[in-house]
């Protein structure tokens, strides 16, 4: 091409045109990479420069509400409450009963029940393996005795991060055998709820769990026991028509979600637009599905309130 246009300039303009149509057709120059670092001989950055630093991973943690970066420690500090929204993140099981309880000592209950595969759901032995090893959990819920401003409490909480919280038959048998101690023993009861529904891989053993568990608290009921519902973000499907909706006290945590049905499948069901607010926990309280939304940090301090205010050293 370049010949061609060489030819072409010297018809057209005479040789000194070939000067000004010689700089159009130059092969492209080829650039250096210059590397962020001065490196020396040696292969290492010169002195005076800075070099790269690694960032520890969990050192920051961003905000799922508002995106602002908080150092891990100060996020803890806070009960994993965001400080600029003010946005509640999930907390696991542990967490939950480090930060509820009393230091005097937990006894937790069944600690070595775990899921089987009944109905030999392919892939699912599989999956229950590896939410194990990602949570550190044998199943969704721990159970146990302890103390809340020095009076004594059973519990049961449920932890998102494993199954999503799903309700299986262990969940279920754990959370039933947690309320008949509190019968027997004439103890309050707390449950903290977090959830996306029945687990689907135990299919109609799931969804009985739902009468087992709300059959216990009838009986619990009977007997003049206090239950305490208290409700995290999401608690949603089998989990929310069953025992997380049965408390003498229902109580959420700010901002969240409480429902059954996902918002998606209701607005196609009834085709109309939901309001932005839907299924929050401040929604649910100015509709009458909750007693009170509590902060994080005042929920101990109330839960301890209330256990004073309904129960006595002797038990029912």
């Amino acid at each position: 091409m370049y010949r061609f246009a060489k030819f072409a300039a010297i018809q057209i303009c005479g040789w000194r045109g070939v000067v000004v149509f010689k700089d159009l057709f130059q092969k492209k120059r080829k650039y250096a990479t210059i590397p962020s670092e001065r490196l020396g001989r040696t292969g290492q950055p010169e002195e005076g420069e800075r070099p790269k630093r690694e960032i520890p991973e969990g050192l920051m943690n961003k905000c799922s509400k508002c995106g602002s970066i908080q150092y891990s420690k100060e996020l803890e500090k806070n009960l994993k409450v965001c400080s600029e929204c003010g946005h509640h993140m999930r907390l696991n099981a542990w967490e939950r009963i480090g930060m509820t309880l009393d230091e005097t000592g937990f006894e937790e209950f069944d600690a070595d029940m775990i899921s089987v595969d009944p109905l030999q759901f392919p892939g699912y032995a599989a999956k229950l393996e590896q939410q194990k090893m990602k949570s550190g959990l044998h199943d969704a819920v721990i159970t146990g005795k302890g103390f809340i401003s020095e009076q004594p409490v059973i519990v049961a909480v449920m932890s998102f991060d494993f199954f999503t919280g799903s309700m299986g038959s262990v969940v279920g048998e754990k959370i039933t055998r947690a309320i008949e101690s509190a019968t027997d023993q004439g103890l309050p009861l707390i449950i903290f709820s977090t959830s996306g529904g029945a687990r689907m891989q135990e299919s109609i053993l799931s969804l009985m769990q739902m009468a087992k568990t709300s059959a216990a608290l009838s009986r619990f009921n009977e007997r003049g026991g206090l239950f305490i519902s208290v409700i995290t973000d999401p608690t949603t499907g089998g989990v929310s028509a069953s025992f997380a909706s049965l408390g003498d006290i229902n109580i959420a945590e700010p901002g969240a979600v409480f429902g059954f049905a996902g918002r998606i499948v209701i607005e196609q069901t009834i085709r109309q637009k939901l309001p932005d607010d839907f299924q929050t926990a401040e929604f649910n309280l100015a509709h009458g599905q909750l007693d009170m939304v509590v902060h994080r940090k005042d929920l101990r301090t109330m839960l301890g309130r209330l256990l004073e205010m309904h129960t006595s050293k002797g038990g029912f």
